[in-house]
């Protein structure tokens, strides 16, 4: 019986062979293969056994309501005079929104600032204000009076601990007292005020007499009265043109607006005369 003869390819021959193979159509079969897997992880993470993406509907955003627009917050539960929370609504804003309240109570003829608070009167600017206010009064007053003593006789000088009580008193009863009072006097005449939003815009009335607290220790008389007397002018006219904005132009709200700008004067000659004499 004659063997079958063998023959065998050389290596090289069969290994330069698959190099030049086309290996396109290899990889075309390969990527949709791992398509499929990565669509069948991606099924079965959503909660479905095959590989298919439920598209429903999209979720559409939520926009606010009437009583939760962009101006205001969402009401809380009154829990009662000594709980925090209680108050927690009227120190819920940021610091831009201070600033902004700051500033725009430099402008005397900002007569729509009370209009503005409305959604979301605040006392956070009541506090830092008065409190600020107390701190650079009895201070700065007691620099200035050093100042003084100092261009003129020249004797011993100390620190006045009356200037903080006085500030205290002067500030802080002016700022709790003095609202309440036109509270109460126009809810004789038979409007609605809101004690909260007085407080506010009087507290933020105050404003401009923490930078003239420091105007106020340049030693020339003269020109500490024309820095109170512009000051007090441009706080005056803030707090009164706000009434007659908010309340209307009735004769009652016009007299009472004119009270009010005659004791924000009373008080910028106050800080005058009793802080830096």
């Amino acid at each position: 019986m004659a063997r079958a003869k063998i023959v065998r390819a050389p290596v090289e021959e069969f290994s330069y062979s698959l190099l030049d193979m086309d290996t396109d159509y290899l990889l075309d079969s390969v990527q949709p293969f791992f398509d499929l897997e990565n669509d069948a992880s991606y099924g079965s993470a959503g909660g479905s056994s095959r590989g298919y993406q439920n598209l429903g509907a999209p979720t559409p955003t939520p926009t606010p309501t009437a009583t939760e627009g962009f101006g205001q917050k969402p009401p809380i539960s009154w829990k009662g005079v000594f709980s925090i929370s209680s108050y927690q609504l009227y120190f819920d804003l940021d610091t831009d929104e201070v600033m902004h309240r700051v500033i725009s109570s430099f402008n005397p003829a900002g007569r729509h600032f009370i209009n503005k608070i409305d959604p979301n009167p605040d006392l956070y600017g009541f506090n830092w204000i008065t409190t600020t206010l107390v701190f650079m009064l009895s201070a700065f007053g007691n620099f200035a009076t050093y100042l003084m003593r100092k261009h003129t006789d020249r004797t011993a000088w100390s620190f006045d601990v009356g200037y903080v009580n006085a500030a205290a008193f002067g500030i802080y009863g002016y700022a709790l007292v003095v609202p309440m009072a036109f509270c109460f006097l126009l809810q004789y005449r038979g409007s609605n005020p809101s004690l909260v939003r007085l407080w506010c815009m009087w507290g933020y009335s105050l404003s401009i007499f923490v930078p003239t607290a420091l105007l106020l220790l340049i030693p020339v008389e003269i020109l500490r009265w024309v820095v109170i007397l512009v000051a007090g002018s441009v706080s005056s006219c803030f707090v009164a043109l706000n009434l007659r904005s908010y309340f209307g132009d009735s004769d009652d709200v016009a007299a009472m607006s004119v009270a009010a700008f005659v004791l924000q004067m009373a008080l910028a000659i106050f800080i005058k005369v009793w802080f830096f004499p």
